[in-house]
């Protein structure tokens, strides 16, 4: 199985996602200390020139590969995507499950401020403070999504492509 976690930029929710995933961040509910948020693999390390990339981040503890993407404000990239995988089985006998999961519903409002000021406009001394107390906002509902995303990916349902919006984790 394949998990890819998405939003619009890919290095901050979609990093903490799947560092969750990977069991690299504390396995609760519990606020992240600053420096738990600003060690995660890729966290506001991405640029412009990443957009659209698939980002590897690990195999976790039942073998499966975790991913993240960037896709801008394109939504239509996760459904191309999913085509392609339908393709792909279709023509090659490619047989892997896929779970997209949206991060963007947990994102608050200081961790896109933030985004803007740090990656957008290279002016980290006001955004990394945002991000790391957005972070720290969102933690526990990214946990939670990251739960709920292994869970119906584990569960038997017979698609081999799964999208999640993940609207309730707002």
């Amino acid at each position: 199985m394949i998990y890819i976690y998405n939003d619009y930029g890919g290095t901050h929710t979609t990093s903490m996602a799947a560092a969750y995933h990977l069991k690299q961040l504390p396995q609760s509910e519990k606020k992240l200390t600053t420096d738990q948020i600003l060690n995660v693999k890729y966290f506001n390390k991405l640029t412009k020139e990443d957009f659209g990339k698939l980002i590897f981040h690990g195999v976790d503890e039942d073998g499966n590969s975790v991913y993240s993407i960037g896709r801008k404000r394109n939504k239509l990239v996760v459904k191309a995507l999913k085509e392609l995988t339908l393709l792909l089985e279709d023509k090659y006998q490619f047989n892997e499950k896929i779970v997209f999961s949206n991060t963007s519903p947990t994102v608050p409002i200081a961790m896109s401020f933030g985004g803007f000021f740090s990656r957008g406009l290279k002016i980290d001394f006001i955004g990394v403070p945002l991000l790391v107390m957005g972070a720290k906002q969102c933690c526990d509902n990214i946990f939670r999504l990251v739960e709920n995303t292994k869970k119906i990916g584990k569960a038997e349902n017979g698609e081999k492509v799964i999208i999640l919006q993940n609207d309730n984790f707002k």
